[in-house]
């Protein structure tokens, strides 16, 4: 429940003047200082300095890579991820900014590798590997600090190695749905890694899981779509992305489940994908495309409403219970 807006409610129901207003916002603490708030920016500063020197590490590898030798290279880089394990194994306070740079010396030296011996090989087993090394740091750090960056390689990982299995070509066709198939249940999983019910074992926050469903989202919609656009005939992909999101979003629509950002990011979606599905069927049978603009976007505009009326009232109906 929002506090600020219950307050608003309660001064509307009770005609309070700006004096009451303002006892009752000084009564709730809503100018008092948020608890911890020192602790939080001292730690987000701390990271923030870790990813702007992990970054600079490999800039100044950069500027440098004439003047080190291949034997060198490769040593600064893995001196450098093991020291930042060290210190992050030993230091309580430094833990979460040193690790934050040893997942980025991975990544790293991972880059520097796939640029030293060139096989020509796709880029998605060096994500891959990056994502495995990475994850035992992610599990003894469990913070969302390390769970952010972590789902980002491996979700990158996933569609690179989709698009590999799919011809190295952005065109979704039919032949292409075991591929898709298997991308999007690895997608999944990841979500279901950083989701509460696995929280006891990663220590992953909802910023972890929101950044998992919505690259999960992103990558299911955009190979549905592919699929409604793949030619004349459309492609399974599409009716099978709508039947995943859809089912995706009724688990978060359950109340012991129920978590607005993954809803709305599912259910945006879902919209995006109905709606194409409608307007690819009018422009193909309908003539006439100023009214067919017309008849879409005011199916749009009442599908976001009613999805946005939907979310609203599952979360008001859950706000008493501390889900919502």
């Amino acid at each position: 429940m929002n506090l600020r807006l219950k307050i608003y409610e309660l001064v509307a129901t009770y005609r309070l003047d700006a004096a009451a207003t303002r006892r009752l916002q000084e009564l709730a603490g809503l100018g008092d200082e948020p608890p911890g708030l020192p602790t939080r920016v001292a730690r987000a500063v701390a990271v923030l300095a870790a990813a702007l020197g992990g970054f600079g590490v490999l800039l100044w590898v950069a500027a440098n890579w004439e003047s080190l030798g291949r034997l060198g290279r490769f040593a600064l880089l893995q001196a450098f991820v093991v020291t930042m394990c060290a210190g992050a194994f030993w230091s309580l306070a430094a833990r979460l900014p040193l690790a934050l740079l040893a997942l980025l010396g991975i990544g790293g030296l991972l880059a520097f590798f796939g640029q030293t011996y060139q096989t020509g090989a796709d880029p998605w087993p060096l994500f891959a590997f990056w994502a495995a090394l990475a994850l035992p740091l992610c599990l003894a750090a469990r913070s969302d600090v390390l769970w952010l960056p972590w789902t980002l390689v491996t979700m990158t990982a996933i569609a690179l190695w989709a698009h590999a299995h799919t011809g190295h070509r952005w065109r979704v066709l039919p032949d292409d749905l075991l591929a898709h198939t298997l991308a999007w249940g690895a997608a999944v999983g990841v979500t279901v890694l950083l989701s509460p019910a696995a929280r006891k074992l990663t220590g992953a926050g909802r910023p972890s899981m929101h950044g998992a469903v919505a690259l999960a989202t992103t990558m299911i919609t955009l190979n549905a779509l592919g699929g409604l656009l793949s030619g004349d005939r459309v492609a399974v992909q599409y009716p099978l992305g709508l039947l995943v999101l859809s089912a995706a979003a009724a688990c978060f629509a359950r109340r012991r489940s129920f978590d607005v950002f993954a809803l709305s990011t599912l259910a945006l979606g879902i919209d995006v994908l109905l709606i194409a599905g409608l307007g690819h069927r009018l422009l193909r049978n309908v003539h006439g495309e100023v009214g067919v603009l017309l008849i879409i976007g005011a199916a749009a505009a009442c599908l976001l409403a009613a999805s946005v009326s939907a979310i609203l009232h599952l979360s008001k109906r859950y706000a008493g219970t501390g889900t919502a």
